[in-house]
């Protein structure tokens, strides 16, 4: 029996301040590449971009375009950063990890710019950002649901679904408000 892979489990590390900078490397790179078909911009979103969070130690990618036939357009020139296309919720984003599902360092979500994606994922990055005690509830949540489905990644992230609709309705009430 093979043992399992410590790369495929679900592992909370400290906030590292070295993240930003992975993410600004990543930038410039997929600026270079995508060009002309960016119409929402690149965005650090995901944990690793709320400065104090604990996180997977996976920089996430929000790039804003205009379409998914357009996003679909990038699946080969990608693969030149190592990027590796990987079918998931294909009605809403085409995604990548790199350099591959096993081993992640990095997720590259390719959504129009103008759907309820797009602006969901900014809007939680955004609520994080501006209510630390919020932010600090997730992690609690965060380290809970990892030693509960440690090797089981999908169920971790749909465990949290909850909260982060709870955070998202109150983001919408306080832009609202």
């Amino acid at each position: 029996m093979k043992a399992p892979d410590p790369e495929s489990q679900v592992r909370i590390d400290s906030y590292d301040p070295e993240w930003p900078a992975r993410f600004e490397q990543e930038r410039e790179a997929l600026e270079k590449l995508l060009g002309n078909g960016l119409t929402g911009g690149i965005h650090h979103v995901g944990s690793t971009s709320v400065p104090g969070l604990a996180a997977k130690p996976v920089i996430d990618i929000l790039v804003g375009v205009k379409d998914l036939d357009a996003a679909r357009s990038y699946i080969n020139p990608l693969a030149a950063l190592d990027y590796m296309y990987a079918p998931y919720r294909p009605e809403e984003m085409v995604w990548f990890c790199k350099p591959n599902p096993v081993h992640r360092t990095h997720h590259l979500h390719l959504v129009p710019a103008d759907s309820a994606r797009f602006r969901a994922e900014l809007a939680f990055r955004d609520h994080l950002r501006a209510n630390p005690d919020i932010a600090e509830e997730y992690v609690a949540l965060k380290r809970k649901l990892a030693r509960e489905f440690k090797r089981d990644r999908e169920a971790y992230t749909e465990a949290k679904a909850d909260f982060i609709g709870t955070v998202l309705r109150r983001a919408r009430s306080d832009a609202d408000g």
